[in-house]
Parts: C-alpha cells; sequence; structure tokens
C-alpha cells in the first residue's frame, strides 16, 4: 500500500467493482482512454477578456474559440499540459446557462475549484500576481509536500496552483 504523506491519514484506494443491477460494473471501464477524462468547465461574463486573463497569468493555451453573437463565447477549449478547461460566457444561452451563478452574485462563495499541478511554482506565482490574481493563500510549503497558492481571478473564481501531485500517490 501507498505510504500517505499525511502522517495522520490514511490513502483510500480504489474500490472493487460494485453491483449495479445484479451485474458486477468496474466504476473504471466507464472512463474513456484519453489524456485527460475530467474538464472544469467555467462561466465568465467577459469570457473573451479571460481567456487572454488565463493564458497570461497561468500559461493556458487556447485550442479553439467558438464565438457567438457579439462578444458571447459559446465554448472554447484552453489546455494546460495535458489538461483542459473549458469555458463559456454566462450569458450564451444553453439550457444550463440559469442554474450557473458568478462568485459575485453569492458573497464571492465558489463550489468549485480547478488545480494546476506545475513544474515551476516561483515563475507561475509570479506571472499570476503581475497578472492581477488576488492572492487568497500565499505561496507556502504544504503538508503534503510540495509548494502551492491560492488565488482568484478577474471574475473571482478560485484557482489553487501547486507542485504536488497526486498520481504520484498511486505510483509509489
Amino acid at each position: 500500500m501507498a505510504k500517505s504523506p499525511f502522517p495522520s491519514l490514511v490513502p483510500i484506494l480504489p474500490s472493487q467493482p460494485t453491483h449495479l443491477s445484479d451485474s458486477m460494473v468496474d466504476m473504471t471501464t466507464f472512463a474513456k482512454n484519453c489524456k485527460s477524462t475530467v474538464i472544469p468547465g467555467l462561466r465568465y461574463r467577459n469570457a473573451k477578456t479571460m481567456i487572454d486573463w488565463l493564458c497570461e497569468a497561468f500559461g493556458f493555451e487556447k485550442q479553439v474559440v467558438y464565438a457567438g453573437p457579439g462578444d458571447i463565447v459559446m465554448h472554447a477549449q484552453l489546455t494546460f499540459g495535458n489538461g483542459m478547461i473549458m469555458i463559456g460566457s454566462v450569458d450564451n444561452r444553453t439550457a444550463a446557462s440559469k442554474l450557473f451563478k458568478q462568485p459575485d452574485e453569492i458573497g464571492g462563495a465558489e463550489t468549485q475549484s480547478p488545480s494546476l499541478i506545475v513544474s515551476d511554482i516561483d515563475a507561475i506565482y509570479a506571472r499570476a500576481k503581475h497578472a492581477g490574481a488576488k492572492m487568497v493563500t500565499d505561496l507556502e510549503e504544504k503538508q503534503q509536500g510540495g509548494k502551492a497558492f491560492t488565488c482568484t481571478d478577474p471574475e473571482g473564481h478560485i484557482w489553487h496552483v501547486g507542485t504536488y501531485d497526486p498520481w504520484e500517490l498511486q505510483q509509489s
């Protein structure tokens, strides 16, 4: 069993297959064998500006941006190494649009936050600060290993950025 980087915590390893309608189902078979099977999606009021900001602050690269009428972004895909985020304008008029709230509409709260695993934390920290990211947690050594910081982007979404790679726990 892999040793936990948290002295008082025990890792929860993948579960055994579960019963579903009297048949055995291994939950890992549902994931497609591709670069990244979990891709966060974010909505922004000014998606075009935020796409540029995310590229400047964190080093994302535009893979594709589908524009709608006016300044609306219907769908965009930004890559970061082998990871990706998808972005759309708040008012892109999809069926799900009415279900989203922006952080400033709910007291600055967030219900999810992307995490970026980086190789040069000092450089990306400097980039993010230079681009105007508001630091929630300044750059620090973390108990689980590595260094990290947490910040908000100009529209209030929270981002965790650090060197800790949770995939390395499974490999050790």
